[in-house]
């Protein structure tokens, strides 16, 4: 299984396929196996290499502990810069959903010479009111989906409640703070963006893949009229399609 020693911890992470690197950042509390799965598996067929990190402190990636500052994107989105740096990822493209796109807009601000494409799907730049009140809704698990729960408590077993709750802990923090992310940064974003969104997702509201599409120039959004957040895993034909036509086109 392969590991690589960045910034203090040591990331597992998959790694598919040969030629155009790309990286694929999953989402909270997930890992590149549990959240990527369909992608694993097709995107190498049409010449990419993939690699999809555990973050450190979920799956595979512990020790440590998740912990959650107040900069914890931040965080991860050096982490990220760390592990293509190792892999010896000179130039690459970034895929990112729900927490993992926050992380991929940050890495995009942070590496804008390494990251030649962007696509980010079940995205936020900033927390607003309504992204409190849909976190606080799933802090209990009884309000997950059967998969859902059952996916996550094969990864973190009993200790799942309390990371979960701190995860929405630290989204509150977050918006206390001023609830800034990225928004104010997006018109630095340079490189060709693809942005996805499913148009009943009851996490991420429809304004934010606005706010995105309107920050950053040039950048392309196409919706999932019947979508909701995992676009990826419930439409995965057609998400699959565009990302891969989006990454290959010169």
């Amino acid at each position: 299984m392969p590991y690589v020693q960045v910034r203090g911890v040591s990331l597992y992470y998959e790694d598919r396929g040969q030629g155009q690197p790309v990286l694929l950042i999953p989402g909270a509390l997930g890992t590149g196996q549990s959240d990527f799965a369909p992608q694993l598996a097709d995107f190498p067929r049409h010449g990419l290499r993939v690699i999809a990190p555990d973050p450190r402190g979920y799956g595979r990636s512990r020790p440590p502990q998740r912990e959650f500052p107040l900069d914890f994107y931040e965080q991860d989105a050096q982490d990220c810069a760390a592990l293509m740096a190792t892999l010896g990822c000179r130039e690459y493209a970034v895929c990112g959903w729900s927490d993992g796109a926050v992380i991929a807009l940050m890495l995009a601000l942070r590496c804008p010479a390494q990251v030649v494409k962007l696509v980010v799907w079940g995205s936020n730049a900033y927390i607003a009111p309504e992204d409190i009140e849909g976190y606080e809704k799933t802090r209990s698990l009884s309000s997950w989906s059967p998969r859902m729960l059952e996916t996550m408590q094969a990864i973190y077993g009993d200790t799942l409640q309390d990371l979960w709750a701190r995860w929405c802990d630290a989204q509150l923090a977050l918006y206390r703070a001023g609830g800034e992310l990225c928004r104010q940064r997006l018109h630095h974003i340079r490189c060709p963006t693809l942005i996805l969104h499913g148009e009943k997702d009851p996490l991420v509201p429809r304004f934010h893949a606005d706010v995105l599409h309107q920050g950053i120039a040039g950048s392309r959004l196409h919706l999932f009229p019947d979508g909701k957040h995992n676009i990826h895993l419930t439409h995965t034909r057609e998400f699959n399609r565009l990302v891969v036509e989006f990454l290959t086109e010169s």
